[in-house]
């Protein structure tokens, strides 16, 4: 069975923002229930430990997540949650208390990238309050802002310096700046990162040499049970196989991923999306077996 570090769940694809920097996606809208919810679990938990409820759209906004997070646990996930921080006044408690909860990264980018709806003062201080309440119960919390300039892409980032002081009033520090981000307090990190061109099927291809994690180090589970080989395949373009009818095993040893698997150990990207991701400019190409 190959081990890989992560895998993403998308559990709704439904959000409650519209973000420039987001695709967005065409296909059909959903929910993933409890019962599917146990049913991938069960099939992705012998390759990782490692649960992120991500991909498209807005975790918090699912129905049943006090459910899904108590199925997580008995499966032994370790859960990432990805939000975008409109929220967790009203999920607070639930994600603190969570056992199965062991990070939560908040797209703080999306204030800016949403068109600047409400006060920028009240979403931080709610996204920092909540940092702290669930720091304090043992959990990590990324504030990210994923939106600085990047080789291809401006980010939307006019207000970054606004909330940058707003969090070095909260956070006097001495700051540490680590591999993965700078440490604002125990538990509580800012996360960087540059604006980027999502896959896209009617994007120019790239013409270099071309390498990614995809089905290496993670692999993607759309809430229809589709499996998909990243995070960044958000309207199921590469369609591997469904958890609902297949396991996990047969779905990475089928010949299309282990196509996907090959070509990038050889620095060749084979699928037409693949070579139309500017993602990927951010892996050097390297020869694996």
């Amino acid at each position: 069975m190959r081990q890989l570090k992560k895998a993403y769940l998308e559990i709704t694809n439904v959000c409650n923002l519209n973000c420039i920097f987001c695709p967005g996606t065409r296909r059909k809208t959903g929910f993933l229930s409890p019962e599917h919810f146990r049913l991938y679990g069960e099939k992705l938990r012998p390759s990782t430990e490692y649960l992120y409820l991500h991909l498209m759209g807005e975790p918090l906004l699912h129905p049943q997540l006090a459910e899904l997070l108590t199925l997580a646990g008995a499966l032994r996930f370790r859960v990432v949650v990805t939000t975008n921080g409109t929220l967790l006044e009203e999920r607070s408690d639930l994600l603190c208390s969570s056992p199965a909860v062991e990070k939560v990264s908040i797209s703080v980018h999306s204030f800016e990238g949403n068109g600047e709806r409400g006060e920028l003062e009240r979403y931080l201080n709610t996204c920092i309050r909540f940092t702290r309440q669930a720091s304090a119960t043992g959990k990590r919390c990324a504030l990210r802002l994923w939106n600085l300039d990047g080789v291809s892409a401006s980010g939307v980032n006019g207000r970054n310096g606004e909330i940058l002081s707003a969090l070095e009033r909260t956070f006097p520090g001495p700051w540490k700046e680590g591999r993965r981000g700078t440490t604002l307090a125990p538990g509580i990190f800012l996360e960087k990162g540059e604006r980027f061109d999502w896959p896209d099927l009617t994007a120019p291809e790239e013409n270099r040499p071309s390498f990614c994690y995809g089905l290496r180090d993670q692999v993607g589970v759309l809430w229809d049970g589709t499996v998909v080989p990243c995070c960044l395949d958000h309207e199921g373009d590469i369609p591997l196989g469904n958890l609902q009818e297949q396991t996990l095993e047969e779905i990475l040893e089928s010949p299309r991923a282990r196509a996907i698997y090959n070509g990038f150990s050889q620095g060749q990207a084979v699928e037409e999306l693949c070579r139309r991701c500017g993602f990927s400019r951010r892996f050097r190409p390297q020869h694996r077996t």
